[in-house]
């Protein structure tokens, strides 16, 4: 499992550590069952403190996406698709509706907006 940590970003490392594990387990490249690094040796790996990890893998106990067996480590839990789908699309709802106040504040039609979206998602 490979996580970049950026010191440039904006983000804390435990966000940029949570984000990273969340999009390979949504993604397919974790599956259930699949153990993580320990705190320690991905701490170890990335250069960080272990309570930087803890607290990433806490958020992501937390949220569903791991569980954690004492003495035995972090595994990948059973994902429920439709519950992570429906955050997907809670949080792109989210950002649209920012975008839409953003683009009736500056005077951008409907049009001119559908088509800024389409060129953003087809990656033109």
């Amino acid at each position: 499992m490979d996580i970049i940590i950026s010191n440039s970003s904006g983000r804390p490392i435990y966000e940029q550590i949570t984000g990273q594990i969340k999009n390979n387990i949504i993604t397919g490249a974790l599956n259930a069952g699949d153990a993580l690094p320990s705190m320690r040796l991905l701490a170890k790996e990335l250069r960080i403190s272990v309570i930087t990890t803890k607290r990433a893998y806490e958020d992501l106990e937390r949220e569903g996406f791991i569980e954690t067996v004492a003495g035995k480590g972090s595994f990948v839990a059973q994902k429920n698709m439709e519950f992570i789908r429906e955050e997907q699309l809670r949080k792109a709802e989210t950002l649209l509706q920012s975008a839409v106040n953003v683009a009736k504040a500056g005077g951008i039609t409907l049009e001119e907006l559908s088509e800024m979206l389409l060129l953003l998602y087809n990656g033109d």
